[in-house]
């Protein structure tokens, strides 16, 4: 058997185009599952800045939008327009129905492969196209700048979902939720479709396990050229991790975004030994606040993220060395959010009243960082929804690849806890543990039927700082990613 292609560094490839151009004072935030979704994405482009698309469990999303009927045609618009019709016909056969799912009891969303680490599945092909599709869209009839967000804790999704993005010209890569080391050597290879590997963590053993991805192969030989390398951005939450990525060619990214724990969804836990406060969340202390002046020495531009949505947070980032700032939460709760409307309603009306609380529970998540939830009546925040809700893991987002006595298995701390066990699991990491994958599709309106009538209960996310809202919305009413872009200008000169 052939050796895989060692993922060695490339003389990179200069960003062309608009992201060449001109570098944006705002980053719209790729949150969730579909929250930041190719409207908004492209709603903040319209207006200069940097939109951003969610890039977790975009596979699925294109499937389940098929399966719903694609209502506005955009998913068949989108899919018309790939290098390889055969592939994107492939989806279109499985997953299309042109009447939706219908409402009966066994109208159930049909499941989706599984990436695994061998490689070559028909998971690579559905993510490479629920990329291309999302990005596509989002970049569709103007000339701004598009990105799309990844989780490094999610590896085996990282190449095909990078490449399918490159394919359709996303302009920046951001990634978080760990050390993305291998990011900047990665965009050099896909953009030039050649082979590439990505190092994937294993559980149980000491090195890490190559996992082969050759875009030229998935594509048939069918290559469109040249292809664009986007810039990469390394989501990280101190200098420390900076300085290593940038102190290195092969692991140096074009920039950085400092986030801060006051972000939604997951965060850095607390350098340190964890400490929790009266209400059960970790406890942030000094060492964890990013030290700007370190930052900016490493001669890379770079954003903050986490409590920055006014125009003073714009000022005073700007006038510390940052090129600007992230921002979710307001974007989240725009017209333009791929949230569904019940749910930002819901989110709206409850921070107006002063009644919402978000918690940063340090067991929701099955990564162990800590999650933003927002405690919302019928989701998964109440503890009564939590208990009915049987565990499956039919998604599998967030399994770690682990080395067992039989071979490799895939284990999930939120998957049935006597499958985490026989797995070699410890059945106290299930405790407080829940759905992301479920739970985030629910959110934005895609949610699995389940037999005898049950739906999977959506999860809500969102930053602790809702501060924006008495000025951007004073009393609750709807609001569009342009007056959010607007609003915060004042802040950066614009």
């Amino acid at each position: 058997m052939p050796q895989p292609p060692t993922p060695l560094p490339a003389a990179r490839t200069p960003a062309a185009g608009p992201a060449a151009r001109r570098r944006p004072w705002l980053i719209q935030g790729g949150m969730g599952v579909g929250v930041s979704g190719w409207r908004l994405a492209r709603a903040v482009s319209r207006e200069g800045q940097l939109g951003v698309v969610s890039g977790t469990a975009l596979d699925v999303v294109l499937a389940r939008v098929l399966q719903t009927g694609d209502p506005g045609g955009h998913a068949r618009r989108a899919l018309s327009a790939f290098p390889l019709p055969e592939l994107a016909q492939t989806a279109l056969d499985c997953y299309f129905r042109p009447d939706g799912l219908g409402a009966g009891p066994d109208a159930r969303m049909r499941t989706t492969p599984r990436l695994r680490a061998a490689g070559g599945s028909p998971a690579e092909v559905l993510t490479v196209l629920g990329n291309f599709v999302e990005v596509w869209l989002a970049k569709e009839g103007h000339d701004g700048v598009v990105g799309v967000n990844y989780l490094e804790k999610i590896q085996l999704a990282t190449a095909p979902a990078m490449f399918g993005a490159i394919l359709a010209g996303v302009d920046h890569v951001l990634v978080g939720a760990g050390v993305p080391g291998q990011i900047p050597a990665l965009a050099d290879r896909l953009a030039r479709c050649e082979p590439c590997v990505t190092r994937i963590a294993v559980e149980g053993d000491e090195r890490p396990l190559d996992h082969v991805f050759d875009p030229a192969a998935l594509l048939a030989g069918h290559v469109p050229g040249p292809l664009r390398r986007p810039e990469v951005l390394a989501i990280v939450s101190l200098p420390v991790l900076a300085a290593y990525l940038a102190r290195d060619e092969a692991t140096r990214p074009d920039g950085f975004v400092i986030e801060t724990s006051g972000a939604g969804g997951h965060s850095a836990p607390p350098r340190g030994p964890m400490r929790l406060d009266g209400a059960g969340e970790p406890v942030y202390g000094p060492r964890d606040h990013p030290d700007l002046a370190k930052m900016a020495a490493l001669g890379l531009p770079f954003w903050l993220a986490g409590g920055q949505a006014s125009p003073e947070a714009v000022a005073d980032a700007r006038a510390a060395g940052a090129a600007g700032v992230q921002i979710g939460s307001a974007f989240a709760l725009c017209e333009e959010s791929g949230m569904a409307r019940t749910l930002r309603r819901e989110l709206l009306d409850r921070a107006h009243a002063g009644t919402l609380t978000v918690r940063n529970d340090p067991e929701a998540s099955p990564t162990a960082f800590p999650f933003k939830v927002a405690e919302l009546p019928g989701t998964v925040s109440e503890p009564k929804v939590a208990a009915s809700r049987r565990r499956v893991c039919d998604l599998g987002f967030l399994r770690t690849p682990v080395r067992g006595p039989r071979g490799l298995v895939y284990r999930c701390a939120a998957e049935p806890v006597a499958a985490y066990v026989r797995k070699g699991g410890d059945p106290a990491d299930t405790r407080g543990r829940r759905c992301l994958c479920n739970g985030l599709l629910a959110t934005i309106g895609l949610a699995q039927r389940r037999p005898g009538g049950r739906v999977e209960p959506p999860l809500v996310t969102i930053g602790k700082d809702l501060s924006f809202l008495p000025r951007l919305s004073p009393d609750a009413s709807p609001y569009t990613a342009a007056d959010v872009v607007r609003w915060l200008a004042a802040g950066a000169g614009a």
